[in-house]
C-alpha cells in the first residue's frame, strides 16, 4: 500500500522531492525489515525510477546503493551505465560490479568514467591492464596513485609507452619505491627522448649532438637504476635494455669501469644466453681465454676485448670482485688505465678511443665535483683564501 501511494505521489512531485523520496526508499531497501511483498514492490518502484527524467533522482539512488553488497544488482548495473554524474559513485565504490563489467566500462567510457574505475579499492590486474591499454592519461595517473591497484609489469610498461612523455605521469611513477627497474629505465629513456626533441626543435643543438648527449645521460641514469637493482629486478632491467637496443658494448664497458659487476655480469649472461653463475665464474677466471670466449659469445666487438680484459684485471686488483657496492660513476684510475693500454694497442679502433676519452673526461670532472663538495661539506678553507677575503 505504501509503495502504491509512493508511485502515485512521485508522478507529480518536484524533482528535488522525488530525489529525497528515492533516497529514503533506497535506504529502506537496505536497512528496513521489509516483507517479501513490500521488497518486491519497492524493487519495482526503484526500477521504474531508473527512467526518471531528472538525474537528481537517479543520482540519489546511486549514492545510496554505491557501497552496498545488498543493493539490487540489476539496478546497480543500470546506474553504472548512466550519465557520469549518476554513475561515478557506483563505478568508484560498488562491490557488485565484476571485473568483466569494469573492463567493458573502461573500454567504452569517458575520461571521468575511466578515472572513477581507476580509483577503486582492490583493483585487479585485468582492470588495471585495461586502463593501461586504453585509458586516458588522467586515468593512468589515478591508477599510478592508487595504492590498492595491482599492476602487472606489462601494464607499467604500457603506461610508459602511451603516456611517458607527460611530466605528471613520470613524476608519479618515479617516486614509487617498488617500481620495476626496467620500467624506471623506460621512463628515463622517454624523458631523454622528449628533451632531445625539444632542444632540436628549438635549434639549441643539432640532432646528432642531441642524440649523443641523450645516450650519455641515459647510460648514466641506467647506472643509477642498476645500482639499486637485485636478482629478478636486475635481470628484468638487462632484458629491457637488450630488447630496446641499449645493451651496447659502451654501456657494458661503462658498468665495468664503474665497478658495477652486478650489471656487467647480468649483461653478459643475457647476451651470451648463459646462467649467471656460469658467467661469473668465467669472468673471475684469471686466465683470460675464458673471458675472451665469453665476450665473443655475447657478440661484443673483438676490438673491445683488450679494454674489457684490462678493466676486469683492475677490478680484481682493487677488490671489486663479488662486491655489489652500488657503483654509479666511472672510476677515474680504471678509465685512465684502460685508456693508456688502448693508446698503445694497435687493435684499438677509433670509436673505442673516442668512447674512452669521453669516459676519461667524465670521470675527471665527476672526481673534481666530488672533491669540491667534500671541501664545502667539511668547511675547509685554505688560510690563503682567508687572507684574501680579509684584504
Amino acid at each position: 500500500m505504501i509503495v502504491r501511494q509512493f508511485i502515485n505521489w512521485i508522478r507529480t512531485a518536484p524533482a528535488g522531492e522525488r530525489a529525497e523520496a528515492t533516497r529514503a526508499l533506497a535506504r529502506a531497501w537496505l536497512i528496513s525489515d521489509l516483507s517479501a511483498d513490500d521488497r518486491t514492490a519497492a524493487e519495482g518502484a526503484l526500477l521504474m525510477l531508473l527512467d526518471d527524467p531528472s538525474p537528481l533522482v537517479r543520482q540519489a539512488m546511486a549514492e545510496a546503493f554505491a557501497r552496498s553488497l545488498d543493493a539490487p544488482a540489476a539496478i546497480v548495473r543500470a546506474l553504472s551505465a548512466d550519465q557520469p554524474t549518476v554513475a561515478l559513485p557506483v563505478l568508484e565504490h560498488s562491490p557488485l560490479l565484476i571485473d568483466a563489467d569494469l573492463v567493458d566500462i573502461v573500454a567504452t567510457g569517458s575520461e571521468e568514467v575511466q578515472c572513477a574505475v581507476a580509483r577503486r579499492i582492490a583493483l585487479p590486474v585485468s582492470v588495471c591492464a585495461a586502463i593501461a591499454e586504453v585509458g586516458c592519461a588522467a586515468a593512468a595517473l589515478e591508477l599510478i596513485e592508487n595504492p590498492h591497484a595491482e599492476l602487472a609489469p606489462f601494464s607499467w610498461d604500457r603506461i610508459v609507452e602511451r603516456h611517458g612523455h607527460l611530466a605528471a605521469i613520470r613524476e608519479a611513477m618515479l617516486v614509487l619505491e617498488d617500481l620495476p627497474a626496467a620500467t624506471r629505465a623506460a621512463l628515463v629513456a622517454k624523458l631523454s627522448e622528449t628533451l632531445a626533441q625539444f632542444v632540436v626543435a628549438r635549434n639549441w643543438l643539432s640532432a646528432d649532438r642531441a642524440d649523443r648527449i641523450t645516450v650519455e645521460a641515459r647510460d648514466r641514469s641506467t647506472m643509477n637504476i642498476a645500482a639499486r637493482s637485485r636478482g629478478d629486478d636486475m635481470q628484468g632491467l638487462v632484458r629491457h635494455l637488450r630488447i630496446t637496443g641499449q645493451l651496447t658494448a659502451g654501456l657494458i664497458l661503462r658498468a665495468l669501469l664503474s665497478g658495477n659487476l652486478g650489471l656487467f655480469d647480468a649483461a653478459l649472461a643475457e647476451l651470451a644466453d648463459l646462467p649467471l653463475a656460469r658467467v661469473s665464474a668465467l669472468l673471475h677466471d684469471r686466465g683470460g681465454n675464458s673471458v675472451h670466449a665469453l665476450l665473443r659469445r655475447a657478440g661484443l666487438p673483438e676490438a673491445t676485448f683488450a679494454a674489457f680484459q684490462v678493466a676486469l684485471d683492475a677490478c680484481h686488483e682493487q677488490g671489486f670482485v663479488d662486491s655489489d657496492d652500488g657503483a654509479v660513476r666511472l672510476r677515474r684510475r680504471m678509465v685512465e688505465r684502460v685508456l693508456t693500454h688502448c693508446e698503445s694497442d694497435r687493435g684499438a679502433t677509433e670509436p673505442l678511443m673516442v668512447l674512452l676519452r669521453r669516459f676519461a673526461t667524465e670521470s675527471a670532472r665527476e672526481e673534481a665535483r666530488l672533491f669540491c663538495e667534500e671541501i664545502v661539506a667539511d668547511d675547509v678553507i685554505d688560510p690563503v683564501y682567508d687572507d684574501l677575503i680579509a684584504a
